[in-house]
């Protein structure tokens, strides 16, 4: 016990212990040293319970900037990963989250380019050109689901991960999302004009190099663009591409 701190109620009930000791002392020495006694208690009880309630509303507050924090915490952690337009993973984060897949499974890869999209923002302007990029998120989120993991690695570049997917898979999914792309118009451009894209794919076994698959998808994507766009382009097949009528 710190004496320094309870001098006083030391003193007190030391004197009341010394009263109780005494003996043929009248009721009024006895009534004042419980006096003292209970007033020394009632003062203590009234401290005490102070101290609860700071203590009760400091550690709510420490609750509260705790909760804040984490929650700072888990918006930090998210904008460190997602694109800020479209809320798809950013660039560093398809390449870290492509290599985790990649160190214990197979991989396809679908790279998109949407066509043309400069002549998009010289007719409609930039602020156009983003709602495009975002309409086109909402699109590929919906023919994607949970298959796999949407990115953006560039202006209007974007790619899918699709962790132990086979190729022949991939490229049915790929022309499934570029025909929900090319037949309807897009909602933002409010002129009835279809946003096109180019497809590249690329499949890598259980520990290549992500860079290497990267690089395989982009080759098929500019192979894509030079048979004329709004195609699906594999790697197995190069010198093909499927095309539908949009």
């Amino acid at each position: 016990m710190d004496k320094a701190l309870f001098e006083t109620e030391i003193g007190v009930l030391t004197q009341a212990q010394a009263t109780l000791a005494e003996t043929g002392l009248d009721n009024a020495q006895y009534r004042h040293a419980l006096a003292e006694l209970t007033h020394h208690y009632q003062r203590l009880m009234r401290e005490m319970h102070r101290l609860i309630r700071h203590s009760d509303r400091t550690e709510a507050e420490l609750n509260a900037v705790n909760a804040k924090l984490q929650q700072l915490s888990a918006e930090l952690e998210y904008k460190s990963r997602h694109d800020t337009l479209t809320g798809a993973l950013n660039r560093g984060a398809v390449f870290e989250l492509a290599r985790t897949y990649l160190s214990n499974a197979s991989m396809s890869l679908i790279m998109l380019d949407i066509d043309h999209f400069k002549r998009i923002n010289d007719t409609f302007g930039h602020p156009t050109g983003d709602a495009v990029i975002q309409e086109l998120i909402q699109r590929l989120r919906i023919v994607v689901n949970e298959q796999g993991d949407i990115g953006r690695v560039g202006g209007e570049e974007f790619t899918i991960l699709l962790p132990k997917m086979p190729l022949e898979e991939s490229g049915r999914l790929a022309e499934h999302i570029r025909q929900a792309l090319a037949r309807k118009p897009f909602d933002c451009l409010q002129t009835e004009q279809c946003v096109t894209a180019s497809f590249g794919i690329s499949w890598s076994p259980p520990g290549t190099d992500f860079e290497q698959a990267y690089s395989r998808a982009d080759a098929a994507l500019y192979q894509a663009k030079q048979q004329g766009r709004n195609r699906v382009v594999s790697e197995a097949n190069r010198d093909q591409s499927t095309v539908a009528p949009a």
